[in-house]
């Protein structure tokens, strides 16, 4: 049993080792037929070869030790991250499962509901920020693999929790974003974030400061580097969104 079992990891359903010494310690497993209707409806027009398969995997990262794995990656791939943790599930399915089929759906060019796979899982709540928040890992967690497969594992339950928002009197995030984005009642103000991170020199072309902020899950915070790494890669995408109004990869 490793270090980031179930038993203080809730979310780590599949648990095992390859996937959680390689940072990939959120897992959930899914009956591809005993979905809900609409979500087999948008899994099929997002990738009409998902529906055959037997089980839908959902694999996802909760705190630094994914980011810490992954190095080796960054200097020789253009999407280290990606590639890292498809490796990873390659390896892993191998040694389980040797022979099975399988069809990854993200990452890839299909538009699959990956909020609405996690809702179901009980990974997420609404956060002000527009990013999801869990109970255990706050908002430093992150989706990496969604595949179907023949696979026979047990279906794993939703994790009921309770949204730490609610808890939260201080709401530390508001009072830190320093665009004056967010808003108790209004949530984000998207583009007056955008234009605050769109400035030059702006303190927050490489982090969140607002996100930062939230207690929930402190103890499982992305080292430095690596929100930076998804901050600049993120506004990358803003800017040439804004001068082109298409996102590069």
């Amino acid at each position: 049993m490793s270090a980031s079992s179930r038993f203080d990891n809730p979310y780590c359903a599949i648990d095992h080792a390859i996937l959680n010494q390689g940072g990939l310690n959120m897992q959930a497993v899914f009956s591809v037929t005993g979905l809900p209707a609409g979500l087999q409806q948008k899994l099929a027009e997002a990738d009409p070869a998902a529906s055959p398969h037997r089980q839908l995997l959902l694999i996802g990262n909760g705190g630094e030790a994914f980011w810490q794995r992954s190095r080796e990656f960054v200097a020789r791939t253009e999407h280290p991250l990606d590639e890292f943790a498809l490796d990873t599930v390659q390896r892993f399915l191998a040694e389980v499962a040797p022979g099975v089929r399988y069809r990854v759906l993200y990452p890839g060019p299909s538009l699959i509901p990956l909020q609405t796979l996690g809702a179901l899982a009980g990974w997420h709540h609404p956060s002000p920020m527009m990013v999801g928040i869990n109970d255990y890992w706050g908002m430093w967690y992150a989706y990496r693999v969604a595949l179907v497969a023949d696979t026979d594992f047990t279906p794993s339950a939703r994790v009921d929790s309770v949204s730490p928002c609610l808890t939260c009197a201080d709401k530390p995030c508001l009072a830190a974003c320093p665009a004056g984005a967010l808003g108790l009642q209004d949530g984000l103000r998207l583009e007056r974030c955008l234009d605050h991170r769109v400035v030059p020199a702006s303190n927050c072309a490489g982090t969140c400061l607002a996100r930062v902020a939230c207690p929930v899950g402190s103890q499982h915070r992305y080292p430095d580097g690596q929100i930076d790494y998804h901050y600049r890669y993120s506004l990358a995408h803003v800017v040439k969104w804004r001068e082109t109004g298409a996102c590069p990869r």
